[in-house]
């Protein structure tokens, strides 16, 4: 378990992290995702009581390109969350740190240790998912930058982005349901995570181009909801969330 000492050390070197990806002059790389819309009735992938299942084997369904689709969010994203989302802190550690700022953009980088559980922030249903970390270090900021990843759209129509996984739990595919606090993957160190194991966790509308890594990587500063969770409230991202989808219109 890393020490308090150690945790502040990595917290400032997330600063200086690119990965987590600075804006970039050059062309992106091309996308790898997978990337369905949800269904009107998604599956659901029954939660553990105790430990999660070992992770299969990635199926041939992990493609290295996206299947054109759009994502429109529902109408409980129109500025004010249902009465009835529960909104869980994204790493289900003892030791986790955070800063409230981040590189380039807004997003949090929450720094544990490499396997511990990443979990589903509310209830809804998988967006896209990564699991192959195609990242060359080097190459401009694109959509490889995550390495292993996976977004979820809750029921109250915000995305939510974990990456630099050291694996998708097994089960977790575009289309399936998943509840709050389930697990959807393990924190790690792939993509352009320089090597420090963290969760680059991102807050955004689902915008209607596959592929939108530059608005999925976030686009509202997390640390505010991420403080409430971790203490048990219930503070939401709806409306901040909407004021930018209006204002930017889907554009990073």
């Amino acid at each position: 378990m890393l020490s308090p000492r150690t945790l502040s050390v990595l917290t400032f070197a997330a600063l200086s992290l690119a990965a987590c990806g600075a804006p970039a002059d050059g062309p992106s790389a091309t996308a790898t995702p997978q990337f369905l819309e949800p269904s009107t009735a998604p599956a659901s992938v029954p939660a553990p009581a105790s430990a999660p299942p070992p992770s299969a084997t990635p199926s041939a369904a992990a493609s290295t390109s996206p299947a054109a689709a759009t994502s429109k969010p529902p109408a409980a994203a129109k500025g004010k969350a249902p009465v009835n989302v529960k909104y869980v802190f994204p790493v289900q550690a003892s030791n986790v740190d955070y800063h409230p700022t981040h590189s380039g953009y807004p997003a949090t980088d929450l720094f544990a240790d490499c396997g511990e559980p990443f979990v589903a922030t509310t209830s809804g249903v998988v967006l896209e998912i990564s699991l192959k970390d195609a990242y060359v270090k080097g190459r401009p900021d694109g959509p490889l930058n995550g390495g292993l990843f996976v977004s979820i759209l809750g029921d109250d129509g915000v995305r939510y982005y974990g990456s630099h996984l050291s694996k998708v739990q097994s089960g977790i595919e575009p289309g399936v349901r998943v509840r709050a606090g389930q697990q959807l993957g393990k924190v790690g160190r792939t993509g352009n995570a320089n090597n420090v194991c963290h969760l680059h966790y991102g807050i955004s509308p689902p915008c209607a181009e596959v592929g939108d890594w530059d608005v999925r990587r976030g686009v509202v500063w997390p640390a505010p909801y991420l403080t409430s969770w971790r203490k048990g409230g219930g503070k939401s991202p709806v409306a901040e969330v909407e004021s930018w989808r209006k204002t930017h219109r889907c554009k990073g």
